[in-house]
Formats: C-alpha cells, structure tokens, sequence
C-alpha cells in the first residue's frame, strides 16, 4: 500500500541541539553502568539500542543483567549476540557468588548491617516478601562487587520494578548515586508493592519516557522531590525502518499487524473480535500477531471458535530483524492495549511507514496524534477498533496521509539518536561525566 519513503528531512537537523562528544569529553567520559531484569530480551530491545547509542556518543556503558537472555544465541541478532558476552550476569554465579557476595560485603559491617535492615523492613509482615528483600539484597551485594571492580559509581535501572528493588538495596548499602527510567503503566498500578515512593526518595533522579509517567510520580510524590524527575522519550533509528515496497496499492488480502506480548494487558482478544466483526462485514483481510506469553492458548482457542484460523496468523517471538520484515509487509498496525507506557513498537510502525491504530491510553497520545499520525479509539470497543481499521482499507488517502505524518513525527519527536543524546545530557548534568 505505501511506497519506499524517504525521510522527510535529515535527523541530524535535530541532533545539532543535544550536547557534541566534543562537548561532553571536556566534561570526562560518561561511565556508569546499567541493570535489566534480562538482557537483551526480545520485548526490550530499546534498551539494546540505547546502550549502544551511548556508547556511540563515548560513553562507557558496564551492563548487569540479573536473568540469563531469554533466548539461545542461535535465536539472537548479531548485536543480541555481542551483548549478551560482554553482559554481568548475577544469577548465573549462583549460591557461591551468593556467598562471596555476602562474605565480601561484611568487610563493611555497618553498611552491610544497614543494607539488610532496609532490604527486609520493606517486606514488613510478609514472610515471602520479606524473603525476596533478602533474595535482592544478595543480588545487590553481588552487583557491589562487580561495580567496584569495574570502577563504577554510578548505577541506572530501567523499570522501577524488579530490578530496581535491587537498585534500593544496593542504594542503601554502598556510597553510589542511582537513577531509574521509569516507563509505567505496571509500577503506578501497584506503587505500595513496588516500594515506588521508597524509590523516588532513594533515587537521584529518575528519567520519565513521558509526560504522563511524569504525572504519576509527581502524583506519588511530595514536591520537593519533583525536582529529580526528567523526560526523555524513547526512541527508535527511522533508517532502520524506512525501507518500504514501492507498490502503492494495498495487499489483497489487507495485511494487519499486532506486535507484543501475548498477555491480557495488550486486548488482543480484541483486536481478534475486532477482526471478526471484518469478516462478517465481508472484508477480505489477515492478521499477524507476533509475540508469545501466556494468552497464546487461550487466544488461539478463540480464534479457533471464531472459525478465524485461516485468516489469523500466531508467528511466536521474533527477532528484530524478522520484525521489520513484517512491517515492511503490513498494510495497518493494531494496538487494542489496555496498559502501556508509550509502545516502541508503535513508534516502529510509524517510521516504517505503516498507519496505526491504537487506544486512546496512557503516554499513547503523547506519540500519536488522534486523525493526524494515525487513529486512536476507546480501549476495550471492539466497534470503534473495528470502524478504524475499516477506515484504514476503505480511505487510501487518509492511510497515507497518516502513515506521512507519522514518520515525520518519529523522526522529529522520537529518534533515538536526538533522544539518547538527550538522555545522555541528562546523565552528565546530573553526574559532572564522572563515573
């Protein structure tokens, strides 16, 4: 349906505003390391891309990783690859890095006194909880130790869930400075249970991916301590994605994409009701849905009983390089989610040049435009999603009209390369560049 794009203007345009490596080297490297609750996983691949970015720009980026990757080497990108062996890994030292950890971390026994009262006073009452705050305070030890031989002060956690309860015990045990990226929607939804103002109070300074994340910590916070909290959206590479057939009439059958986990939280059930209600207004069209989670069962027992199986297609995980494949196939792109935080996968879509729909939720405004970068409905109305994607195939002007303006969007508001620059800016501000 929509043609080979070039970019509607350079994003080095955009880049001349963030801070020059020359600039930043008068500041010193900018060393720190990162934590990911599994890295490279293939649902977080903007972290993969943002480290590497950093590191383009001289930063020297130390990556600790407290699960093994989620899938084999053979199942990885060339640069999934790469990562994964220059990766800290804390589980895999097991029950003797455990304890190395904890024998190394007694040399300082005030410290390591004080790690462990604050890593099990947040389980308060609850035996389990109170078990996992020892589970993070080993891994924070085990963390210590590897930031000390690696000369590293400075510690960032993406997600303020898991990982950055980690993040909290090592905080409270070794002289560091910490900060999170907080994405949302999942840590606001449970701020008591993910310990999220003990977090803010502890952190140095937290990156928000949006001004809605923003919102909800300022709403979790007193505010002396908005002063912490910066925006900086992700981002994607839009030559990586503009590749696209020059054909410009659409496929036959009419090709919708969904990307994500399969999970409750992003509605595919109804996306597939959606589609269903196509069919029965005699729509010739298919739908892909890539990704794997624990409605994959269930959902393909629905479709099944839709008697949709001919028409609907369950790729499992994919790699990024067979992801852009698929977008360079796709006709529409669907997001039926009712939990996001602002979906990198939509911002994919866009720079390949795919018109979207997707709910009306969360950060998802602050990315697209309602009729201008694409088509935004009510979460959880299968009519509404079911008349978008309508209009989609029955308005090939408007599809390309959106699909247009969504490129120019990403590129202007939402290029990695403009943003991690950003971002970078904000660690050195924050660190003086020193690690």
């Amino acid at each position: 349906m929509l043609l080979t794009h070039a970019l509607p203007f350079s994003p080095r345009q955009h880049e001349e505003s963030a801070p020059s490596q020359a600039a930043q080297a008068q500041q010193g490297p900018l060393r720190l390391a990162y934590l990911v609750s599994r890295y490279p996983a293939i649902s977080h691949t903007f972290i993969l891309r943002e480290v590497s970015e950093l590191r383009r720009l001289g930063a020297e980026i130390a990556v600790a990783s407290i699960n093994t990757p989620d899938r084999n080497a053979a199942a990885m990108t060339a640069n999934e690859r790469a990562e994964a062996g220059q990766t800290y890994y804390v589980k895999r030292h097991g029950l003797l890095g455990a304890l190395a950890a904890h024998l190394w971390g007694l040399r300082r026994p005030l410290a390591y006194a004080r790690g462990w009262w604050q890593s099990l006073r947040l389980g308060g009452a609850n035996l389990r909880q109170i078990l996992y705050g020892a589970f993070y305070f080993t891994e924070a030890l085990m963390l210590a130790r590897w930031m000390q031989a690696q000369q590293l002060q400075h510690l960032h956690v993406h997600f303020a869930s898991a990982a950055a309860n980690v993040g909290l015990a090592l905080k409270q045990f070794a002289p560091i400075t910490l900060s999170f990226t907080v994405h949302g929607p999942d840590e606001f939804y449970d701020a008591p249970g993910q310990h999220l103002r003990e977090k803010i109070a502890a952190a140095d300074y937290i990156v928000c991916i949006s001004h809605f994340a923003r919102s909800q910590l300022m709403h979790l916070s007193p505010a002396t301590q908005w002063h912490k909290f910066e925006i900086c959206p992700l981002g994607v590479d839009a030559h990586d994605y503009s590749s696209r057939r020059e054909s410009g009439a659409s496929h036959s059958p009419f090709n919708i994409l969904c990307v994500g986990r399969l999970t409750p939280a992003k509605g595919q059930r109804i996306l597939i009701d959606a589609c269903c209600k196509l069919r029965d207004g005699g729509r010739d069209f298919r739908l892909t849905l890539v990704g794997n989670g624990p409605d994959e069962a269930a959902l393909r027992e629905h479709v099944s009983a839709l008697g949709m199986s001919g028409q609907i297609e369950f790729t499992g995980a994919l790699n990024q390089d067979e992801v852009r494949a698929r977008y360079a196939q796709a006709d529409a792109f669907a997001l039926a989610s009712f939990a996001e935080g602002v979906p990198v996968v939509l911002m994919e879509a866009m720079a390949s040049g795919v018109p979207c729909v997707a709910t009306r939720i969360t950060g998802i405004p602050e990315l697209i435009r309602h009729e201008h970068d694409g088509l935004l409905v009510a979460p959880s109305s299968v009519d509404e999603l079911a008349a978008a994607l309508a209009r989609l195939m029955d308005e090939p002007k408007l599809a390309q009209s959106l699909a247009d303006n969504a490129l120019e969007r990403v590129v202007r508001k939402h290029h990695l390369k403009r943003n991690v620059a950003r971002l970078s800016e904000i660690f050195q501000q924050h660190s003086g560049g020193q690690s």
